[in-house]
């Protein structure tokens, strides 16, 4: 749910099959990576735009113009997950080495997998290619679809449970034998960060290699605190916008996101064109997913996370705004050595936009510390 809850709490493959290279420049014009993030379904509507598209006199700012993710990751393709009926975006750079890691990450609620972009680049160049990132867009999100255009339901799925299967089904499609398949390292961003915590014993009780699990920027108390304000908070982005780069622009000068090169890259992902003959009224882009009709699992998606988080058997890494705060579990599992705690000063809730250097050094740092740690010495977490 990106910066939303933040706001309401300061206002109270290296062995994976080859995958082929990303579009190039013709696919962009579909690929400005097209797809969303927000409105429509429960609560008061969002506050309409009544000018017809014809009459709207915003000039597209060039300074705002989107950006290849190709410079980014080196593959991009549609991965057939059929146990989750799902045709899954991926962004890939493998490892150069056989026996590097892949670190997997798992984006917010409402945006994309190329919301990791900046930082996977920064990943990659950090560890000299010993690391690979795969970044993708989950269900309802991105350019993921169902297998069966027939099967998509009006109202997708979001229960914290598939989603998890899904992060699974996705890693046994793309490293489909455990003993071949390099380490992995789970990292999720808010939402994302719940569901890589929930995936970790179901990947390890599949005999797959586990790094460690890192969450940013999610604290359960106070995110399950600000839930009761997110409509209101909702009401207040814009229905869609009139071109991407004015979408661009709006998060950057909303300080959604802080960093304008990473929102030229990841913005374009999470809206999409207007449907044809919708009213004169309705904007040209619209926000591919809508976060409001997604409400009843809200709740679901966080609770229990700090005890899930504790208990997972690996390293584990929480990352934290500077102005973010530890609830009661977390508090005690700190103090106990149950995990890494590293708070990133100067930067939103888009940790890993905002400052993708310093989030890609934090994870570098915890892989390094953690897959290539001497026999009889524990991880971190371990304690």
């Amino acid at each position: 749910m990106a910066d939303l809850y933040r706001s309401a709490l300061q206002a109270r493959f290296a062995k994976a099959p080859q995958l082929p290279p990303l579009p190039s420049e013709e696919e962009e014009e579909e690929s400005d990576d097209n797809h969303g993030s927000l409105p429509t379904g429960m609560g008061p509507p969002a506050a309409p735009s009544r000018t017809p598209r014809n009459a709207r006199k915003h000039t597209p700012n060039p300074a705002f113009s989107p950006i290849s993710a190709s410079g980014y990751f080196e593959q991009a393709i549609q991965v057939a997950v059929g146990q989750s009926d799902l045709d899954v975006r991926v962004y890939y750079t493998p490892p150069k080495f056989e026996d590097g890691t892949v670190i997997i990450c798992h984006h917010g609620a409402g945006y994309s997998g190329l919301t990791f972009a900046c930082m996977a680049k920064e990943i990659t160049d950090m560890s000299k290619g010993e690391c690979g990132v795969l970044s993708y867009d989950c269900r309802g999100h991105g350019k993921t679809k169902h297998l069966r255009s027939e099967d998509t339901p009006s109202e997708e799925n979001l229960d914290i449970e598939v989603l998890t299967l899904d992060l699974v089904n996705l890693a046994q499609a793309v490293f489909p034998d455990p003993k071949t398949a390099p380490s992995l390292l789970l990292a999720g961003h808010s939402l994302g960060g719940s569901v890589c915590v929930r995936a970790c014993p179901l990947l390890q009780q599949s005999q797959y290699r586990i790094t460690g699990v890192a969450v940013i920027d999610v604290v359960e108390e106070f995110t399950l605190e600000a839930l009761p304000l997110m409509h209101s908070l909702l009401n207040a982005r814009p229905e869609g916008f009139d071109s991407p780069e004015q979408a661009i622009e709006w998060h950057v000068k909303t300080n959604t996101i802080r960093n304008p090169a990473s929102a030229r890259v990841s913005i374009p992902g999470i809206i999409v064109p207007a449907p044809e003959g919708s009213p004169p009224s309705t904007p040209a882009y619209l926000w591919r997913t809508p976060l409001r009709s997604t409400a009843p699992y809200w709740t679901s998606w966080f609770t229990g996370l700090s005890s899930k988080f504790l208990s997972a058997r690996t390293a584990r890494l929480l990352v934290l705004a500077g102005t973010e705060r530890l609830d009661k579990e977390l508090m005690i599992g700190q103090m106990q050595g149950k995990f890494q705690l590293v708070v990133i000063p100067g930067v939103g809730h888009m940790v890993h936009e905002d400052d993708p250097t310093r989030m890609a050094e934090v994870l570098v740092e915890f892989w390094r510390r953690n897959e290539r740690v001497v026999v009889g010495v524990k991880k971190v977490g371990e304690l």
